[in-house]
């Protein structure tokens, strides 16, 4: 009698297991995020970017380190991983991972657009240089820091927006009249 092999685990350092959702995926808007679920939402993209940047073999010249750092490589990643879930939905069809990997081709030119605007680079980040308008307050110059352990940064960076979305929300709920349920 012939026995079936068992499968071969796959490397947990390699693999990026898709998310159980309980509905399906849709756009993040990361303005209107509450601090839980922008916990939620960082900790996921992270996981998923870490997953592509290994699996494609990505240079910090397309996906950096500091990536989290920049609110333009944040948006293009979150729709990036908007995509992919999509694209790879079981109940999708089985035209939409090429399409996936045509637009991933068109992102990566992106990214590369702005990581080089944005400055930040694979042992140095920057804030993304702002051009004053005439009118506007001259742009603040902007020094490179060296960050040493880029996880230990990632999650104060997220710890202090999470934080920071918090005191909105309290603020708000303070300011909630009980009777009416109105903003004051």
């Amino acid at each position: 009698m012939n026995e079936t092999p068992e499968p071969e685990a796959v490397d947990p350092e390699g693999a990026f297991e898709m998310p159980v959702l309980d509905e399906p995926p849709h756009p993040i808007n990361w303005n209107l995020l509450t601090a839980t679920q922008a916990e939620n939402a960082w900790l996921e993209l992270n996981a998923w970017v870490n997953w592509l940047r290994r699996t494609y073999g990505l240079p910090a010249s397309v996906i950096p380190p500091f990536w989290y750092r920049h609110t333009e490589l944040l948006w293009e990643l979150s729709a990036l991983h908007l995509h992919w879930l999509c694209s790879y939905d079981p109940e999708q069809d089985g035209s939409a991972p090429i399409n996936w990997h045509r637009d991933f081709e068109e992102a990566r030119m992106r990214l590369r657009d702005w990581v080089a605007t944005s400055g930040t680079r694979l042992d140095r980040d920057r804030p993304t240089r702002q051009t004053a308008w005439p009118g506007e307050e001259p742009a603040e110059s902007v020094e490179d820091l060296v960050i040493p352990d880029r996880d230990e940064d990632f999650v104060d960076w997220v710890s202090a927006d999470v934080q920071r979305r918090r005191d909105i929300e309290h603020d708000v709920y303070r300011r909630v009249r009980r009777d009416t349920g109105e903003i004051e």
